[in-house]
C-alpha cells in the first residue's frame, strides 16, 4: 500500500525519560517537537518520505490512470520536449505540473478561472505572453418604459434595448502547443527571481508575493541553514519553533495547500516516470489507493484506502471476547503516565451503549494502542516545548477504539458524519474527542497528527466539522513500528 523508507532508518534508539510519563525508546525522528533537531541527513529523508506521502493525493483521482495516458502521449512529449530547449525546465518536471493541473486535460476549466493544460489564469496568461482575444456583441431585448409625449401624457411603449457582451472568441490558454512553453518561460523567470527551481515551483501554485513573504520569513527564522528551500522551509517551523513562519505556513495549508505543491510535483514525476517504465506497477498502486465503496469518486481520506472490507474482521461482542489477548489488547489505563484517559461514562463513552459488554470495547490491535500511546508521548513533549501560558497538559481523551460492525450504526464511506463508523470493526481505527482540550494542547495535537500524516506513518479525519473528535488509524506499513511501540508500552508497566 504506502511504502515507507525502512522504519529502522526513521526510528531513533535515544534514552532519558519524558517527565514521569511514558517516553518510547523507539521514535520517529524529526516529528513535533523534535523538528528543532532536524540534521541535513533528516531533512533529507523526511523529504522522500513527504514526497512519497503525495501518492495519495494523486492516485485516489478517478483521473490519474487516463491522465498519465495523455501526458504521454506523443504529440504532448514532443511538446514538453520543445519547451525544454526553450526554457531549460525538463520536459518532465513540466509534463508533471500539467498531470497535477488538468490530468493532461488541453481544455481543463477550473471553478475559479483558471483554463488549458496548465492551468493558466487570466492574469498569469497576460504576463506570459498569451492571448486571450475578445469579441463584443450586443444582446437585444424588449422592454417596456414610460415614455413621456409632447404634451407631457405618460403613456408604456415596448422599446428595444442593445447590451453589449464579450465573448472569448480565442484562448491560447487551451492551446498546449502555445501554453506549455509559455508556462515553461514563466516558471524560468520565476526560478531567477525567485533563487530556486523548488521556489518557482511553488510560486507556480501560490503566487509570485506569497513565495516572497514565505521566504523572507524563512530568512529570520532561527535555525534554517541557506541556502533555504522549499523543504528547509516546510519543516522548520512548528508550534513551538518559528512561530511566525509555522502561522504563515498553516494560513497558506488552509487557503489551498500550496506549501505542498512542490512535494506533489515531485511524486508526480516520479508516477510518470512508473507509468512510462512499468505500466502494470503503476496500474498496481492506483488500485491500492481506488475508493472501492464508488471506484468514479475519490478518496475522502487515507483511511478509506487502507482499511478495505476484508479488513472489517469483528462481526459481534463474541468476536471481541474471542481475540482477547490475541489480535486485539486492552488499552492502556492510566492517563498521568500514557497521556490519554479512556472514557468510560457520560456522553459518547466507549462501548455506548453496549454497557454489559464495555470492557470488550476497552481494546484494540496492538499498533492502535502503540500509536494511541505514541501520539499522546508527541502532543505532550511539544505542548511542553509551546510553554502555553496558563494550559496544564490535559490527557487526550479516547471515546472509541475496536467495535464490533453489528454496533457501527453507519456505513462507513470516507466521508461518514456518523457517530462510529465500520472501521472500528478492523480494530485499527481509535477515536479521540479534542473539543475539551485547552487551545494550546489542542493546536501541539493537530500539529502531531499532520506531521506524523504528511510522512505516512498515520491517516486522520474529523467525524464532521463541529463534532470535536478525530478518526484516527496508522499506515499498513507502519503497523509493525507502532506495534513495537505497545510492546515497550507494557513493559514499561509491568
Amino acid at each position: 500500500m504506502y511504502r515507507l523508507i525502512s522504519i529502522t532508518l526513521m526510528a531513533a534508539l535515544v534514552s532519558g525519560g519524558h517527565g514521569d510519563g511514558f517516553a518510547p525508546a523507539h521514535r520517529l525522528t524529526g516529528i513535533g517537537a523534535a523538528r528543532a533537531e532536524i540534521s541535513d541527513e533528516l531533512l533529507a529523508a523526511r523529504t522522500r518520505l513527504m514526497i512519497e506521502s503525495q501518492t495519495f493525493g494523486i492516485l485516489r483521482d478517478p483521473r490519474a490512470v487516463l491522465g498519465a495516458q495523455r501526458i504521454q502521449n506523443p504529440k504532448l512529449e514532443k511538446i514538453f520536449d520543445q519547451a525544454e530547449r526553450i526554457s531549460g525546465w525538463p520536459a518532465p518536471l513540466l509534463a508533471s505540473i500539467a498531470y497535477l493541473e488538468s490530468f493532461g486535460d488541453p481544455l481543463a476549466q477550473s471553478p475559479t478561472g483558471p483554463k488549458g493544460i496548465m492551468q493558466i489564469s487570466g492574469a498569469t496568461a497576460k504576463a506570459m505572453g498569451l492571448r486571450m482575444i475578445y469579441s463584443t456583441h450586443y444582446r437585444v431585448t424588449t422592454e417596456k418604459r414610460e415614455v413621456r409625449g409632447k404634451r407631457g401624457k405618460v403613456s408604456t411603449r415596448s422599446v428595444k434595448v442593445k447590451t453589449p457582451y464579450t465573448v472569448l472568441v480565442k484562448d491560447e490558454r487551451l492551446s498546449p502547443e502555445r501554453a506549455i512553453p509559455a508556462a515553461a518561460s514563466y516558471l524560468a523567470r520565476l526560478e531567477n527571481s525567485l533563487g530556486g527551481r523548488d521556489w518557482a515551483v511553488f510560486a507556480y501554485h501560490c503566487g509570485p508575493g506569497c513565495v516572497a513573504n514565505m521566504q523572507a520569513l524563512t530568512q529570520e527564522a532561527k535555525g534554517i541553514k541557506n541556502p533555504i528551500t522549499v523543504a528547509r522551509m516546510f519543516f522548520g517551523a512548528s508550534p513551538a519553533l518559528n512561530r511566525n513562519l509555522y502561522l504563515e505556513l498553516k494560513r497558506q495549508m488552509d487557503r489551498d495547500y500550496s506549501p505542498t505543491y512542490w512535494f506533489r510535483v515531485m511524486r508526480a514525476m516520479q508516477l510518470l516516470a512508473l507509468y512510462k517504465e512499468d505500466r502494470d506497477a503503476f496500474l498496481t498502486l492506483v488500485e491500492q489507493y481506488k475508493f472501492e465503496p464508488d471506484p468514479s469518486q475519490r478518496a475522502h481520506d487515507r483511511l478509506a484506502c487502507w482499511l478495505r472490507p476484508k479488513d472489517l474482521v469483528y462481526q459481534s461482542n463474541d468476536d471481541l471476547k474471542r481475540e482477547q489477548g490475541k489480535a486485539l489488547v486492552k488499552a492502556f489505563d492510566d492517563p498521568e503516565y500514557f497521556g490519554f484517559a479512556l472514557r468510560k461514562s457520560g456522553r459518547g463513552a466507549i462501548g455506548a451503549p453496549d454497557f454489559l459488554n464495555q470492557e470488550s470495547y476497552f481494546q484494540a490491535s496492538p499498533s492502535a494502542v502503540g500509536t494511541l500511546s505514541y501520539i499522546a508521548f508527541e502532543t505532550r513533549r511539544l505542548h511542553e516545548a509551546m510553554k502555553p501560558k496558563g494550559e496544564k497538559f490535559v490527557p487526550l481523551e479516547v471515546t472509541s477504539l475496536v467495535r464490533p460492525l453489528n454496533s457501527a450504526v453507519r456505513f462507513f464511506t470516507g466521508a461518514t458524519e456518523s457517530n462510529e463508523s465500520l472501521a472500528h470493526s478492523s480494530g485499527h481505527v481509535f477515536d479521540i474527542d479534542y473539543a475539551s482540550l485547552p487551545p494550546g494542547e489542542q493546536e501541539a495535537l493537530q500539529f502531531v497528527l499532520e506531521d506524523m500524516g504528511w510522512e505516512g506513518y498515520l491517516g486522520f479525519v474529523e467525524e464532521s466539522p463541529k463534532s470535536g473528535l478525530m478518526h484516527i488509524g496508522c499506515s499498513p506499513s507502519s503497523r509493525e513500528f507502532f506495534a513495537q511501540v505497545f510492546q515497550e508500552a507494557l513493559e514499561a508497566k509491568k
